[in-house]
């Protein structure tokens, strides 16, 4: 069960760290002001959002060594697969956490609004991945709705890694999506976010 669980309960960790702050990041700017100081600044606005997002994203990256360390060390995790491959995924999975809390902060006026928003997506995320519940289980209606959510395909790249040593080829369409995820949540996230020129 240990094994089953520790995997993806390192995406969970993962999705919170990435989501969360992401999603108070802008949403504090907004309540000490300074969003509009920084939108008459030469810089664009892609500029900012990767200042924004790229401390948060090697933050995810550390979160996940230190969240592996403890399965292979306190639960005694095997490691069957690619740790590199692992990360590169868990790379691109952040950009997707990191995607979908700038779109909510964009949307939100306060840190607190942040919070409340994002533990009610994280939580819908959550018990559809496939985490608690396999997804096998679940309705039918309840399986196809979480293919569109992309915890659940972290969450079986991340076992079929770990547990079955899977390589690129068996983790190609999960891992696809992902990046498609990421791609257009991210370019949501920053059509939503206006710069304004000074």
């Amino acid at each position: 069960y240990q094994f089953y669980m520790v995997p993806g309960i390192l995406v969970a960790l993962v999705t919170m760290i990435g989501t969360l702050l992401s999603a108070q990041n802008i949403a504090r700017e907004k309540e000490l002001g300074t969003i509009e100081q920084i939108n008459v600044t030469p810089i664009t606005r892609s500029e900012f959002i990767v200042a924004k997002l790229l401390p948060l994203w090697v933050l995810g990256l550390v979160e996940l060594s230190f969240g592996l360390a403890i399965g292979v060390l306190v639960f005694h995790l095997p490691i069957r697969g690619s740790v590199p491959l692992l990360y590169g995924v868990a790379a691109v999975y952040l950009l997707v956490a990191l995607g979908i809390g700038l779109l909510i902060s964009t949307r939100v006026q306060t840190q607190q609004q942040a919070m409340f928003v994002t533990f009610f997506v994280l939580n819908v995320y959550l018990l559809m991945s496939g985490l608690f519940t396999p997804i096998d289980s679940m309705a039918p209606w309840v399986r196809t709705a979480s293919m569109i959510n992309p915890v659940r395909h972290f969450v079986t790249i991340s076992r079929a890694i770990l547990m079955k040593g899977a390589g690129p080829h068996e983790i190609a369409t999960p891992f696809m999506l992902l990046v498609v995820f990421a791609i257009a949540i991210l370019g949501l996230a920053m059509q939503q976010y206006k710069k304004t020129a000074s």
